[in-house]
């Protein structure tokens, strides 16, 4: 298992700025509130933006291809996908009912945006993502002052909970939902006490992605600044995390992989980015 990092203090402001520059890509979904009472309707946001500080994401229900909710039980599933035609393409309504004590997970899935860079800024968000094969394959093949031409969807999960304590018998939490690239908790973090381990797998349509580079941002009470660290998945596909405060919490991932032919008129690569948020355990 690949060494753990807590998150405090310091250490993570030494590891923030030793970051490349700030990433603008991260894509996440905020609930209103992380911890629900039972019967509760809020708001499951899609925000996008840097340090887990986001705006509302500018795209709509054309866009979606996937949203909806599991509860703690197999049966409590909610699909909530807006329909075709049903809603104005630039909106979709994210209120989400939560209604049986447990711990909830709701998934968003985009379908495909495309973007193009100069080669020069290319390359170096290859770099700071961690991209090694598309920065390996355009060097092998002298592409670097090539333009990038990057296609790219999200997948973003989002754990709440409902009610004062989960427990053992929710399932949702660690369900895998068969997304192209995803993160996938193995412990219930409602259910870990402060300073407990959480490992979280990184799966590419159900296997584990070995040496994937994942970052974890802790928001940190009374305005201090947002924790932040990176780590790589181990040859199993697993990270650890120690979970030393209440957050939110928001673990992020990207995969990058040649773009599939039917893509190849507008892009050379493809890029799927998973996160996963939730709030950690409650200080006593």
């Amino acid at each position: 298992m690949k060494a753990h990092f807590p998150i405090r203090g310091a250490a993570l402001l030494l590891a923030a700025a030793a970051a490349s520059g700030a990433l603008a890509h991260e894509f996440w979904l905020q609930p209103a509130r992380f911890r629900l009472l039972p019967g509760e309707t809020v708001y499951v946001r899609p925000l996008v933006g840097e340090s887990f500080r986001g705006e509302p994401w500018g795209n709509g229900a054309r866009k979606i291809l996937r949203f909806g909710r599991y509860g703690p039980v197999p049966a409590d599933t909610a699909d909530l996908t807006p329909a075709p035609g049903g809603a104005p393409a630039d909106t979709f309504r994210t209120a989400v009912a939560f209604a049986r004590p447990g711990t909830h997970l709701v998934v968003l899935r985009s379908n495909f945006a495309f973007i193009e860079l100069p080669g020069e800024k290319f390359t170096a968000y290859l770099r700071e993502e961690g991209l090694e094969l598309a920065l390996r394959r355009r060097q092998e093949r002298a592409q670097q002052a090539l333009p990038g031409r990057e296609a790219y969807r999200r997948c973003a999960k989002a754990l709440v909970q409902v009610g004062l304590t989960a427990s053992a018998a929710d399932t949702a939490y660690r369900r895998v939902l068969g997304l192209p690239f995803e993160l996938v908790p193995e412990q219930n973090p409602y259910r870990l006490a402060p300073g407990a381990a959480l490992t979280v797998r990184v799966l590419r349509a159900g296997q584990p992605v070995r040496g994937a580079l994942v970052q974890v941002w802790q928001q940190q009470p009374a305005g201090q600044p947002t924790g932040h660290f990176v780590t790589h998945a181990n040859q199993s596909g697993r990270v650890l995390l120690r979970l030393l405060g209440p957050g939110p919490y928001l673990v992020a991932a990207v995969d990058m992989a040649e773009a599939p032919a039917a893509l190849r008129d507008r892009a050379d690569w493809l890029s799927t980015w998973a996160s996963l948020t939730f709030a950690g355990p409650v200080l006593r």
